[in-house]
C-alpha cells in the first residue's frame, strides 16, 4: 500500500472537517484536489474509506481504521521532523478544544490551576460545536476536548470504540435578557411569553443544533440575529435586540445589562460538561489537563 503522507493529512482533515469542501479550506487546496487525494487513498488502500452523504462525509469503518494509523505515522513525522533539526520541546503541549461558551469560565481557572500545578504543560486551545470536536478528536487534531450534552445523554457519536469521557458538572440552561427590557425585575418567565421573542442564536447546520433558541420553543422561533461569539451575542441581548439562551454557570462573566432568568412552564433544561478524549491509556499530561479542568467547575 503506497500512501503519502500528503494522503494521511488529507484523510485526518476530511475527517475532522466532516467534507472535502471545508478540508479543502483548511488545508488550502482546492476542493477538487481534495477529491483527488481522496480517490487516489481509496485506491491504493483497495477498500473505500469515504462514506459520502449528502450533508456531508464520514469515514467508513476501513476509513476509521486507517486515520487511527495515519494519526500515530504522522506524530512519528512530527517527531522525526523534531529530531532532524534538533528541535528540543521545552514543554509537553495538550490541545484542547471547548464548545463555544466553555472558554469564558472553565478555560481560566483550569489554566490557572495548571500552571500552579504543572507549569511544564503547555495547554493550546480551539473553539468548536460539540460535533465538530468529536470528529477533531477521532482525527487526532485535538488530544482532550471540553463538550456538552443533552439529556438523555447518548453516546457522543455512532463511532467504536467509544470517547472515553468524564462528567465535569451539570449545569441548567436559563434565558439571557436586557435588565431594561420586557423582563425587566424578574426571575423567570412563562415558556408561552417566549413564542414571540426575537431570538439571537449561533448559526446551525444539519449536522449541528441552533444554539440560542429554547428547546422545545412552541412555534417556529424568530431568529433575529445569528453570531457564534458568545460577547457578541451578549452584548446584542444588553441592547435590547433579543433573548439568548445561557448556561447558568455564565453569571458570573455576563456584560452589564444583562439578567438571566429561569423559563418556567418547561421542563428543566439540564446541560452536562464532559472531559473527552480518545479510549486507550492517557498520557501524564493530558491526566493533569483534565484534572484541572474537572477541578475548576
Amino acid at each position: 500500500m503506497d500512501i503519502s503522507s500528503t494522503g494521511l493529512r488529507v484523510l485526518r482533515q476530511i475527517a475532522e472537517s466532516g467534507s472535502f469542501t471545508a478540508a479543502a479550506a483548511r488545508l488550502g487546496y482546492t476542493q477538487s484536489a481534495v477529491s483527488r487525494q481522496a480517490v487516489s487513498l481509496e485506491r491504493s488502500a483497495g477498500v473505500t474509506l469515504f462514506d459520502r452523504r449528502p450533508d456531508g462525509v464520514r469515514l467508513t469503518p476501513a476509513g476509521l481504521t486507517l486515520l487511527r494509523h495515519a494519526r500515530t505515522m504522522l506524530d512519528c513525522l512530527a517527531a522525526a521532523e523534531a529530531d532532524l533539526t534538533g528541535a528540543v520541546p521545552r514543554s509537553t503541549t495538550v490541545r484542547l478544544g471547548l464548545f463555544l461558551s466553555a472558554g469564558a469560565v472553565v478555560l481560566p481557572a483550569a489554566l490557572t490551576r495548571l500552571a500552579a500545578a504543572d507549569p511544564q504543560i503547555t495547554v493550546t486551545t480551539t473553539e468548536g460545536t460539540s460535533p465538530a470536536l468529536v470528529r477533531a478528536l477521532r482525527a487526532g487534531s485535538i488530544d482532550l476536548a471540553v463538550l456538552s450534552s443533552r439529556p438523555p445523554h447518548r453516546p457522543l457519536d455512532g463511532e467504536s470504540p467509544r470517547l472515553h469521557v468524564e462528567t465535569a458538572v451539570d449545569t441548567e440552561l436559563v434565558l439571557a435578557t436586557a435588565s431594561a427590557g420586557t423582563f425587566a425585575g424578574r426571575t423567570a418567565v412563562h415558556v408561552d411569553e417566549l413564542v414571540d421573542a426575537a431570538w439571537i442564536a449561533a448559526p446551525s447546520s444539519h449536522s449541528e443544533p441552533l444554539l440560542g433558541v429554547w428547546p422545545g420553543l412552541p412555534g417556529r422561533p424568530r431568529i433575529a440575529h445569528r453570531a457564534r461569539d458568545w460577547l457578541t451575542k451578549l452584548h446584542l441581548v444588553a441592547g435590547g435586540f433579543g433573548v439568548t439562551t445561557v448556561p447558568s454557570r455564565l453569571a458570573p462573566v455576563l456584560p452589564p445589562g444583562v439578567s438571566l432568568l429561569r423559563v418556567e412552564g418547561a421542563p428543566a433544561e439540564l446541560r452536562r460538561v464532559l472531559v473527552a478524549r480518545l479510549p486507550g491509556r492517557s498520557s501524564p499530561a493530558v491526566t493533569a489537563v483534565t484534572r484541572a479542568i474537572t477541578s475548576s467547575v
